[in-house]
């Protein structure tokens, strides 16, 4: 899943381990590295399921001292006696779901050996509904173990089941919104402009100030700048990026448009389809996504193409900004198609991604057959 400012977020939970002799630790370890090396490339937030640690199912001592020196100086060795491993600089939030006095215990002992500056990224949380102000809830695989757990300790502290809280009905968008909703609405409120305003704008200001610029893509930036940058296009403000002193925010701002689409950019049906690509001879797949790209609705086809246009400028100054079509794909992958149900699986990351590096790596000759009018 997302959280709030548009990073990935990687779930843990101990509640279904088995008992720590059955567990075939070499398999553990493999699959924890495969799990995090898909991710931590860019920013990233862990999210830690407490429930179900229990003195059985904890990774004895021998393997913690395998794992620390398996992922080495690159990864953080561990936290409260668990496996967490992760790149110091690009782990920015870590949260702890459902922690008990000993792990806060714990935490308090050990913090003078953890640094200041990692210690900070740390919050507890004692329920699950307290995620939904830092992350894409709906969007997060939460066992079941651990949803019958948070209800039980909802019930132990209020003595009856929490009541049904009304949710009032969603406001209409404002005429100016540009965040959250469709590309034909943004078409009809903007005179039958294509390509939506603020898509235009960030890109067109990194095309003048971001080309080369390390990193494009790969940084963060404030949450709380992104979200008053969102607020004045969704009012229909002038933004004037030099205000801010920052070139990611207008790129944070385009990765954050895309994902905020009610339909990717792909459109769900395309899913499917794009999941394929792995399966056609690699001398075939520039053709395959070209057809692929020809069955899109007009509007999408033509807001597609201005996108990886601009991206494909940015991969020609590479040797610059270090964002090859390989490293952009892996940033603009699953900002560009999701399943409609669900988020994509780890297995699906691998063709998202090489389609969308085919289409940035081979941009002219995937968009060279079609013309929309108006485009």
């Amino acid at each position: 899943g997302d959280d709030n400012s548009g990073r990935k977020v990687i779930t843990f939970s101990c509640c279904r381990m088995p008992p720590s002799h059955q567990l075939n630790h070499t398999r553990l370890l493999e699959y924890l590295k495969y799990t995090l090396d898909q991710y931590v490339e860019n920013d990233y937030t862990v999210v830690y399921f407490h429930y179900g640690l229990k003195s059985l199912n904890k990774p004895s001592l021998k393997w913690l001292q395998t794992a620390y020196k398996e992922f080495d100086r690159k990864y953080v060795s561990k936290i409260f006696g668990l496996p967490f491993w992760s790149y110091k600089k690009n782990l920015k939030a870590l949260y702890v779901v459902h922690p008990t006095n000993f792990i806060k215990i714990l935490w308090n002992i050990f913090k003078p050996l953890i640094s200041h500056k990692f210690g900070k990224k740390i919050t507890y949380l004692n329920y699950l509904s307290d995620l939904r102000e830092h992350l894409k809830y709906d969007q997060l695989n939460i066992p079941q173990e651990v949803i019958r757990h948070d209800e039980n300790l909802r019930r132990k502290q209020k003595g009856k089941l929490p009541p049904v809280v009304k949710v009032p009905p969603p406001r209409p968008p404002l005429p100016t919104q540009q965040f959250g909703v469709s590309l034909q609405y943004i078409k009809d409120k903007n005179k039958g402009e294509l390509i939506p305003p603020v898509m235009k704008e960030t890109v067109s200001y990194l095309k003048r100030k971001g080309l080369q610029v390390e990193g494009l893509f790969r940084r963060s930036a404030s949450v709380q700048t992104i979200k008053d940058v969102q607020k004045l296009y969704n009012q229909g403000k002038s933004v004037n990026f030099d205000d801010y002193h920052d070139i990611h925010i207008p790129a944070v701002i385009l990765k954050t448009f895309l994902r905020e689409l009610p339909q990717p950019l792909l459109t769900f049906e395309c899913y499917d389809h794009v999941l394929g690509i792995t399966s056609v001879e690699s001398s075939l797949r520039v053709t395959r996504c070209k057809q692929i790209i020809q069955g899109l609705p007009e509007h999408n086809y033509v807001v597609l193409k201005y996108l990886i246009c601009f991206l494909h400028m940015v991969s020609q100054e590479s040797l610059y900004n270090r964002m090859t079509a390989s490293s952009l794909a892996c940033v603009f992958g699953l900002n560009l198609i999701w399943p409609s149900k669900g988020t994509a699986s780890l297995s699906a990351l691998v063709p998202l991604n090489l389609f969308t590096e085919l289409l940035i790596d081979f941009y002219t000759n995937i968009f060279n057959s079609r013309t929309v009018p108006g485009e």
